[in-house]
C-alpha cells in the first residue's frame, strides 16, 4: 500500500517536475517574444516620429512663407496709402500756402484801395471847393448866376446844333439820292445770290403729268393761241419742251399755280381747248379755289377751337395752305405753333385760347392779297388790328420778330414756340449733310478749349454738353467757359432758335475696404 502510494507521489512529482519545465521554457520563448515585439514596436515609433516630425516642419515653412507673403501684400499697401495720404498732406499745405499768400495779396489791395479811396475822396472835396469858389468869382464877373449862364449856354448850343443838323441832313439826302440806285441794284444781287437754285425751282413750279405728248400740240393751239390765252388768264408761265408726258408750270403764287394746273386738268380731261373755253374754265376754276381756300380756313378755326375770327381773317388762313417757308408748310407751321403756345400758355397760368389764336395768325403777312413792303410780322399785326383783334394777339404777331416791342407775356411764348416748330429736325428743308455738319462744328468749338474732354450736341443741336476734367478746370473756369463758348457760337456760327451750353464738371474719389 505504502509503495503504491509512494509510486503514485512520484509520478505527480514528476507530472509536476514535467509541468513547470514546460512552464519555465515557455515563459522564457513569450518574454524574448515580447522583448522583441516592444523593440519593434519602438523603432516603428522612432520611425513614424521622425516622419510626422517632418511633415510638420514641413507644414510649418509653408505657412511661414505664406504668412510672410501676406504680410509683404499688407506692407505693400500700407506704404501705397501712406505714400497717398503724404501727396494729400503736400497738396494740402501748398493749397493752405496759396490760400494764405493770396490773403495777404487781397489785404495789402483793399488797404491799397482804401488809401486810394481817401485820397480821391480828398481830391474830389478840395476840387468841389476850389468850384464853388470858381463859380462865385465868374458870377460876380459876369453878373449871371451859374442857372442863367446854364440856360444861355445851352441855347446858343441848340442854334448851332440845329444849323449843322440842317446842313447834315441835306447832304446825307443828297448824298443817298445819289447812292439809292447803286445800293438797290447791290440788295436785289444780293437777294439773288442767297436764294438757291434748287428751293426756288421748288417753290415756284410744278409739274403737270400728261398720258402722251399729242396732248402738248393741242394745248399749245394753232399758232399759239391756247398757251397764250391760258397764260394770260392765270398768270402762270408754261413750259411745254421735250420733256416726255409733262408740261412745267412755273409761278411764285402757289394759288396761281393750282389754279393753272386744275384748268389743265378739265381741259384735258374735257377734250375741247380753245382760248374761249380755257377763260370760262379758269374762271370757274379761280372760284372753286377761292371757295376751298374759305373752307379750309373754317375747318382749321373749328379744329383749333378759335371763334369769332373776322372772314377775311379766315380766308388768309386758308390761303396759308398753299404758301411754303423754307419748304415747310405755312398753315401746318401755324397749327403746330398755335398747339405748343396753348400748352405753353397753360403750363405758365395764361390764357390758352389766346396764345391758340395768336399762335395761328402769327404768319398771316406772309399772305396777304396785294404787295407790301413792310415785315411780315408788321404786316400781320397791322392786319389783325384792321380786322379786330385784342391788343396782346396784335402785339404777339408783332413782336414774334421784335420788329416792335413784346408788351405781354403772350409775345415771348409765340416767338419762342415759331423757333421750336421751325427749328426741329424735318420741319424745314436741310440737307442732312449740313445738319449733320453743323452738330460736329458745335462739338469741335467745345474741343478746342484746354481741359475739355468730350463734348455732345444734343436735342437737335440746340444743347451743347461740354464734359471737362476736375483736376484740369475749376468751378470758376467751368463758368467762364460756358460764358465763351456761348459768345463763340454766336458769333461764328448760323443756327436757328438758341443754343444752350452746360458745361459738367465731375470729381470722382473711390476707395475699396478689405
Amino acid at each position: 500500500m505504502d509503495s503504491s502510494v509512494t509510486i503514485i507521489v512520484c509520478s505527480i512529482t514528476g507530472v509536476v517536475s514535467g509541468a513547470l519545465l514546460t512552464y519555465f521554457v515557455l515563459n522564457g520563448a513569450l518574454k524574448s517574444k515580447k522583448d522583441g515585439i516592444i523593440e519593434e514596436a519602438k523603432k516603428e515609433g522612432e520611425t513614424l516620429k521622425e516622419k510626422k516630425i517632418l511633415q510638420a516642419k514641413e507644414k510649418f515653412l509653408e505657412l511661414k512663407s505664406q504668412h510672410d507673403r501676406e504680410v509683404g501684400e499688407k506692407n505693400n499697401k500700407v506704404k501705397q496709402a501712406e505714400d497717398r495720404i503724404k501727396n494729400r498732406e503736400r497738396e494740402i499745405s501748398q493749397q493752405q500756402e496759396q490760400l494764405k499768400r493770396k490773403e495777404k495779396e487781397a489785404d495789402a489791395q483793399k488797404e491799397s484801395a482804401t488809401k486810394a479811396i481817401e485820397l480821391h475822396e480828398k481830391k474830389s472835396a478840395d476840387l468841389e471847393k476850389s468850384s464853388q469858389k470858381i463859380i462865385a468869382q465868374l458870377e460876380d464877373l459876369s453878373k449871371l448866376s451859374a442857372d442863367d449862364a446854364k440856360a444861355q449856354l445851352m441855347d446858343m448850343l441848340k442854334e448851332d446844333a440845329r444849323n449843322a443838323c440842317a446842313s447834315q441832313i441835306q447832304g446825307i439826302v443828297d448824298e443817298a439820292k445819289l447812292k439809292a440806285n447803286q445800293e438797290a441794284k447791290k440788295i436785289v444781287i444780293q437777294t439773288i445770290q442767297r436764294t438757291a437754285v434748287e428751293h426756288a425751282v421748288e417753290n415756284s413750279v410744278s409739274v403737270f403729268n400728261i398720258e402722251n405728248d399729242e396732248i402738248k400740240g393741242r394745248i399749245i393751239g394753232r399758232e399759239g393761241r391756247n398757251i397764250r390765252a391760258l397764260e394770260a388768264a392765270t398768270g402762270v408761265e408754261i413750259i411745254v419742251d421735250d420733256t416726255p408726258e409733262a408740261i412745267v408750270l412755273s409761278c411764285f403764287d402757289p394759288v396761281r399755280r393750282e389754279i393753272a394746273r386744275l384748268s389743265l386738268h378739265q381741259l384735258v380731261t374735257d377734250g375741247r381747248i380753245h382760248p374761249a373755253r380755257i377763260e370760262e374754265v379758269v374762271a370757274k376754276v379761280s372760284k372753286n379755289i377761292e371757295e376751298e381756300i374759305v373752307e379750309v380756313g373754317k375747318r382749321t378755326c373749328i379744329e383749333m377751337g378759335i371763334h369769332g375770327l373776322h372772314s377775311e381773317l379766315v380766308r388768309m388762313v386758308g390761303r396759308m395752305k398753299y404758301r411754303s417757308s423754307y419748304g415747310q408748310n405755312l398753315l401746318q407751321h401755324s397749327r403746330e405753333v398755335a398747339n405748343l403756345c396753348a400748352t405753353m400758355a397753360s403750363e405758365l397760368g395764361l390764357n390758352p385760347k389766346a396764345a391758340r389764336r395768336a399762335g395761328l395768325l402769327h404768319d398771316i403777312g406772309k399772305v396777304p392779297d396785294t404787295e407790301s413792303e413792310l415785315p411780315h410780322a408788321v404786316l400781320g399785326m397791322k392786319l389783325a388790328e384792321k380786322y379786330g383783334e385784342k391788343p396782346d394777339v396784335c402785339n404777339a404777331i408783332g413782336a414774334h420778330h421784335d420788329e416792335v416791342e413784346m408788351t405781354t407775356l403772350l409775345s415771348p411764348i409765340i416767338q419762342v414756340c415759331d423757333a421750336i416748330s421751325g427749328a426741329r429736325p424735318g420741319a424745314r428743308r436741310e440737307v442732312v449733310e449740313a445738319y449733320i455738319q453743323r452738330l460736329r462744328d458745335l462739338e469741335n468749338l467745345a474741343l478746342e478749349y484746354p481741359g475739355v474732354s468730350k463734348s455732345f450736341a444734343i436735342q437737335a443741336g440746340r444743347e451743347l454738353r461740354v464734359m471737362v476734367e476736375a483736376d484740369r478746370v475749376t468751378d470758376d473756369q467751368a463758368d467762364a467757359l460756358a460764358i465763351s463758348l456761348a459768345s463763340r457760337i454766336e458769333t461764328e456760327m448760323t443756327y436757328p432758335g438758341q443754343v444752350r451750353v452746360t458745361v459738367i464738371r465731375e470729381k470722382r474719389a473711390v476707395g475699396i475696404a478689405r
